[in-house]
């Protein structure tokens, strides 16, 4: 069989000698493969030896090399086998198809690249470099399952292919699948111990369960090996941040900084304290790396996004310097909506068919079910809602665990959609011990995010609000919190935030709006159907008598008034997220009314808020 696929590199020689079982004969490389694949299970022995011939002759035709393992597999020679599949992998690189699709991945271009691959893996269903490539496709698209099955099967075939196990670990981990992750990585590591890049991807695993402490000293390690690492040294600056070290977080980013000044994120980072002033330095640094024409356009948006706030902490010495900041931040989320995909109108019809599906008989016909367990404290709402800092106080009390954002409810409800037609509406189908299950399966998941014995802990993740039937439905003894701010100094505050992942509704004054618009009517459609069920926090009530709002709150959650709450800044605690700064000192009004030095441009955002901005705190009539 002498297929495109065969012909790699075009090599010069055409033909090969090749043994028989009675005399050797020349043959062409094609046909000559076939044979190696007719004898693989007759006669694995003549197989490998014709497929040493065939590598022999053509060094860099990886099927020559895929074959031999194959028929060293079948010999019991698992350690020859494996290192032959690494020569096949190393070997494609000369190829022309898998070059033409790295070429098109390279350019992300992946409508041209996948049809490459997948008739590629028609006719050599064993390459496991093109099944990493179409892996790599899938987990662009966010199809984490495919990647998943598709890695997975790269690694059965090439057990020490590092890259793809690599990989494999990358999509267990954003899948939230962090212990089947980490297990990856100990093999990995097991397996290649000296390459720092398993270290760094164990530490970012160990940061998304808790597990900080472990995370910055397998960074160290990375960075006592090859310190010359900006990214790590941003990584590490992370988790420092998290911890509250605040003089060596942001000395890490400083580092990232020295080592590659056009390092977009590490500036962002820096911003993101929200505590850090910038330098004139630092300004003539950040504008020089933007001018660069060859910047990486995420390198370009994170750098309008840090010069937004340098900008933005001036206007007090000159208030002309707010329209400079608006104009980055104009540009940081322009940019970075162009890689985006976000439909305003999806959210919106999302939220219509949990209105029609959690009429008030529907939740009175599901009364008792669920699982009862009482632990989870849902704080949900607008993102830059003050959810954090409504955390730090919860997790002040003695018996609350503050944990994470946490990505378990999205991804329960999910399966149900994937299992049972669409979500919500499949709810509806399930019985009372399916529902049950559901809470239960929440409960055990979550158990790696929870570092205490403390009884209550708390689930912070802000787009929890659309899950909000949800939540009721399979943990009815859970508490939820929605977390409320003025719709202009929340939707702005979101609008010169950069979010890692997710968020995408947030590039954009108008799909903003609509955002909150919509959030607040799911939220005031549950006010009705399951009265007193939510407990609502409004921000500025917070900020301006906190001892008052605090003792409601905790009365509301059936927890005694304790001190420590109102000293919330004293909490050691790990804090992942923006506000991670500014919940380490006492309540300010540093974050109210900040929108309005930015009035002038916030036309869009007002119209997409319509009657909600003019109803607040309460919800308009409908």
């Amino acid at each position: 069989m002498a297929t495109a696929a065969w012909q790699q590199a075009r090599p010069p020689i055409k033909t090969v000698p090749m043994p028989a079982p009675s005399a050797a004969q020349t043959i062409s490389i094609g046909d000559a493969l076939a044979q190696v694949r007719a004898n693989l299970r007759a006669n694995p022995a003549l197989a490998l030896h014709q497929a040493q011939m065939v590598r022999e002759a053509v060094p860099q035709l990886a099927e020559a090399h895929r074959l031999e393992a194959r028929a060293l597999i079948a010999l019991g020679r698992g350690d020859e086998a494996r290192q032959a599949e690494l020569a096949a992998i190393s070997a494609s690189i000369h190829d022309s198809e898998l070059m033409e699709a790295g070429a098109a991945l390279a350019a992300n271009d992946l409508p041209r690249a996948e049809p490459i691959l997948r008739n590629r893996l028609k006719a050599v269903p064993h390459d496991v470099a093109a099944i990493r490539m179409l892996a790599e496709i899938a987990g662009r698209l966010g199809r984490y399952r495919d990647a998943e099955n598709l890695l997975r099967r790269a690694v059965e075939l090439a057990p020490a292919f590092h890259a793809a196990r690599s990989n494999l670990a990358t999509v267990l981990h954003r899948q939230n699948r962090t212990e089947e992750a980490l297990a990856e990585l100990d093999v990995l590591m097991a397996q290649d111990a000296d390459n720092p890049t398993h270290f760094n991807l164990k530490a970012a695993a160990l940061g998304r369960i808790g597990e900080y402490e472990e995370a910055t000293a397998l960074y160290r390690a990375v960075l006592d090996q090859v310190p010359e690492q900006p990214k790590v040294w941003m990584s590490q600056g992370h988790v420092l941040k998290t911890l509250g070290q605040r003089d060596e977080s942001i000395a890490a980013y400083r580092e990232a900084i020295r080592i590659a000044p056009h390092l977009g994120e590490a500036w962002w980072s820096l911003a993101n304290m929200k505590t850090v002033r910038f330098t004139d330095a630092d300004l003539a640094a950040m504008e020089g790396a933007l001018g660069e024409a060859r910047l990486s356009i995420e390198d370009r948006f994170h750098l309008e996004f840090a010069l937004g706030k340098a900008e933005e902490d001036r206007i007090a010495d000159d208030p002309r310097r707010a329209e400079k900041a608006f104009g980055h931040y104009l540009r940081a989320n322009a940019t970075r909506r162009q890689l985006l995909d976000h439909d305003p109108d999806e959210i919106h019809q999302q939220v219509a068919r949990h209105k029609a599906l959690f009429t008030r008989g529907f939740i009175e016909s599901r009364a008792g079910q669920g699982h009862d367990a009482p632990d989870p404290i849902f704080i949900l709402g607008m993102p830059r809602a003050g959810s954090t800092l409504i955390e730090q106080i919860l997790s002040s009390h003695s018996i609350v665990e503050g944990t994470m954002e946490l990505p378990d409810i999205p991804a329960l409800a999910a399966r149900v959609g994937r299992e049972g037609g669409g979500y919500p509406r499949a709810l509806a189908d399930l019985d009372a011990d399916a529902i049950a299950a559901i809470g239960r399966d929440y409960i055990a998941r979550t158990r790696v995010q929870r570092k205490s014995e403390k009884p209550l802990f708390i689930d912070k993740l802000p787009n929890n609000w659309v899950h909000t039937g949800f939540i009721h439905l399979i943990l009815p003894n859970a508490k939820i919190i929605d977390a409320r701010r003025h719709p202009l100094d929340c939707c702005f505050s979101n609008f010169k935030q950069h979010f890692a992942r997710g968020q995408s509704f947030s590039y954009d004054l108008a799909d903003m709006g609509r955002y909150y618009a919509d959030y607040v009517d799911l939220m005031a459609h549950f006010d009705a159907v399951m009265p007193g069920r939510v407990i609502r926090v409004i921000h500025e009530e917070m900020v301006e008598d906190q001892e008052t709002v605090t003792r409601r709150l905790l009365d509301a959650l059936g927890l005694p008034f304790e001190e420590a709450c109102l000293r919330f800044w004293e909490n050691d605690r790990a804090v992942r997220t923006a506000s991670s700064e500014q919940v380490r000192r006492p309540i300010n009004r540093d974050g109210v009314d900040q929108w309005k030095r930015f009035d002038p441009w916030l036309g869009e955002l007002r119209a997409a808020l319509g009657d909600v901005l003019d109803a607040y705190p309460a919800a308009p009539s409908r």
